[in-house]
């Protein structure tokens, strides 16, 4: 009886390739936020305050304060656009082929 491959919880999904583009951050406020906060909140270490007060903080900021994040968004999503047509050319003409080498299974 032949064993299948097990796959652990860390393992890309076969479907998945290394090459495709990558999404974009959704959270480019959140990272300037988080440098400051730290900086002012040396003390705090839980990820899930500084998401809390960066939240507060978002919803407080007015519209022209969050027209530099929807930009850089903006800017980010185009750049992906740009990178998945790319690697769908690719893959559509056969570049981007797995070979037998590259599986991650083995026999």
């Amino acid at each position: 009886m032949a064993k299948k491959a097990s796959k652990s919880k860390n393992d890309r999904s076969s479907s998945t390739s290394v090459t495709s583009a990558k999404n974009p951050s959704t959270a480019s406020n959140q990272e300037d936020f988080r440098k400051d906060f730290q900086e002012q909140n040396p003390d705090i270490k839980s990820m899930r305050d500084i998401g809390k007060a960066c939240g507060e903080k978002w919803k407080t900021m007015t519209y022209e304060e969050k027209v530099k994040y929807y930009d850089i968004a903006t800017g980010k999503r185009a750049e992906f656009d740009r990178a998945m047509a790319e690697y769908i050319k690719r893959k559509e003409s056969g570049e981007d082929e797995e070979t037998e080498d590259d599986s991650e299974f083995d026999e």
